[in-house]
């Protein structure tokens, strides 16, 4: 009881002692620090165990210190823990520091329990030394870091929250913190956060881990002068960032979420707006990606509303979606790799991008991607710019896909297959640019392709598809929204589509089409069935102007001036 009252008391009173933060010397700072990678991940379930059965209190009174325990030393308004252990911190400090400077084998232990701290020449907790602290944020509880704006010539740390070892977060309080000087929290070796809430305001980057960044959970609301989240150490097996779960809200003039190796998202819920959207100025040399990996980035889940003058999803290697639902508006491209896109689920809405899926091979196993591009919407190629036959693949074996593009709408520097899907091309208008554009061979044996377009470089898929299809150029251009079906002579349909934009060529490849057979192609009339990105299904055609008849005389069928064959009412 006794112990009680006086916790109760010390929260109340307030000293007199005023203390500017303190300095050290040795300088190193974060950016420049070489020291041997952490390697695993510092996690232990014992982390995750309060006790505070011999606990040491650190009241925070204004401009001054009280403790009641061991394993501290207060000089003026800097408290030093120096032992292993755990401690609990409250109250308000005006202009002082919480420091770990442990030697101990044990981790050091802190709660933070309506602790609020500023610090006006360096970090507001500064852990200089210790095997592995770990910070809890106490349940219910509103926490606040704040540092200066100058830290001074022999300052060594470089946040308002700054480790030198390993750090983990948790709990399910809430950390406030205003960053005057660069970054809001960051380790210089492993970072993890398990729980919690964050609102950080930071002039450089918000969250950083160098050797790792690990997110299990928490609720993060994020405004960074520099990137969101971010681990960039570049020594083998580091600088790479796993979440498994987040809320987050990304506001940054840099990167959202950036790792120097691997980027793996399991779940969760991601707002990410960079350098002032799609429509933001982006000067050259700076980058300002959603989601940024310099190897391998993987996407299981999650929810994402990407807004940024960028690349949206950009690796350096590969990149890899296995779900989750994405909404992108992008400056540059909606999804780059330099070496391999593989999209196996999920839903894509890219409203806005330059290309819309970029990569030297791409390949879509399945799940949805609907992108409105300036210039190509697909481009496989090795970015080398060269127009001639490469390596680059664009296989498309399920999934539906929708392009509304002013380039090319499938666009490879080498080949494509496709063997299953749905596939809805809209554009381009330019005759500089086709629907379909391929340097080596486009082998179709199966789904549904359907790409209007312009009719100067319109190309159908190769002789060596086992599926037929059919190329029509039109005599002259039809407006966006005019309806155009394919069936066969008896009225069977094999298509009903209606162009997003003005079109003169048009292709069909579709399992129920056959070598031999005839067919009549219609415009305009109705549809009584569902629209989907233009195709319709489950209903009923009624017929508009017929424009031609034709006999599919070859796997691949063209139909117009510079076939010789067909035409208008033929």
């Amino acid at each position: 009881m006794k112990k009680f009252l006086f916790y109760i008391l010390i929260l109340l009173a307030f000293g007199a002692v005023q203390y500017s933060c303190d300095r050290s010397s040795d300088i190193e700072s974060i950016e420049d620090d070489d020291d041997t990678a952490s390697g695993d991940s510092h996690d232990e379930e014992i982390d995750y165990n309060w006790d505070e059965s011999d606990g040491t209190l650190i009241a925070l009174e204004g401009t001054s210190i009280h403790v009641e325990g061991t394993g501290v030393t207060v000089s003026g308004t800097v408290a030093t823990i120096d032992s292993s252990g755990y401690y609990t911190v409250t109250g308000t400090l005006n202009d002082g520091q919480l420091r770990v400077n442990s030697s101990d084998s044990e981790s050091v232990h802190i709660q933070l329990n309506g602790a609020n701290i500023n610090c006006s020449n360096n970090a507001a907790i500064y852990i200089e030394d210790s095997e592995k602290t770990v910070i809890m944020l106490a349940d219910d509880t509103s926490n606040s870091l704040t540092d200066g704006s100058s830290y001074g010539s022999e300052a060594e740390a470089n946040a308002a929250l700054y480790s030198k070892s390993d750090l983990t977060l948790y709990g399910n309080g809430t950390l406030i913190i205003n960053a005057k000087y660069n970054d809001g929290i960051a380790s210089k070796d492993g970072l993890i956060i398990s729980s919690g809430n964050y609102n950080i305001t930071s002039v450089d980057d918000a969250i950083r881990g160098k050797d790792y960044l690990i997110i299990k959970d928490g609720v993060f609301d994020l405004d960074a002068g520099g990137d969101g989240f971010k681990s960039d150490n570049e020594d083998s097996g580091t600088g790479y960032i796993e979440i498994d779960y987040c809320d987050c809200n990304i506001v940054a003039d840099g990167d959202g979420i950036q790792a120097y190796s691997d980027l793996t998202i399991s779940e969760g819920y991601f707002t990410i707006t960079c350098a002032g959207g799609s429509s933001g100025y982006l000067s050259s040399g700076a980058s300002a990606k959603a989601l940024k990996a310099g190897s391998t980035l993987q996407i299981n889940a999650g929810t994402f509303n990407i807004n940024t003058p960028d690349d949206a999803i950009h690796s350096d290697d590969a990149l890899t979606i296995i779900g989750g639902t994405a909404t992108i508006s992008a400056g540059d491209d909606g999804l780059h790799a330099d070496n391999s896109i593989e999209i196996e689920d999920g839903y894509i809405e890219i409203t806005k991008c330059y290309e819309g899926v970029e990569s030297n091979s791409i390949t879509m196993n399945g799940g949805t991607v609907i992108l409105h591009s300036s210039d190509d919407g697909f481009n496989a190629s090795n970015g080398s710019g060269s127009m001639s036959a490469t390596n680059s693949l664009l296989a498309i074996n399920g999934g539906f896909i929708a392009v509304y593009a002013s380039g090319d709408g499938l666009d490879s520097n080498g080949s494509v297959t496709m063997t299953n899907g749905t596939v809805l091309v809209h554009g381009p208008i330019s005759s500089g640019n086709g629907a379909l554009d391929y340097d080596g061979t486009f082998k179709i044996t199966g789904g549904i392709l359907v790409a209007a377009g312009s009719s100067g470089m319109a190309e159908a898929p190769s002789s060596s598809s086992s599926q037929p299809s059919v190329l029509i150029k039109f005599t002259s251009s039809y407006s966006a929204g005019t309806l155009f079906n394919l069936q066969t002579s008896s009225g069977e349909e094999i298509v009903t589509f209606k162009p997003g934009k003005t079109f003169q060529s048009i292709v069909v490849s579709s399992p129920n089409l056959s070598v031999g057979s005839t067919y009549q192609a219609y415009i305009n009339g109705s549809h009584s069935g569902t629209e989907n990105e233009g195709l319709y299904t489950n209903g009923t055609y009624t017929s508009g102007s017929q424009y031609t008849s034709f006999t599919a005389s070859s796997i691949t069928t063209t139909i117009g001036s510079s076939s010789g064959g067909g035409g208008p009412g033929r």
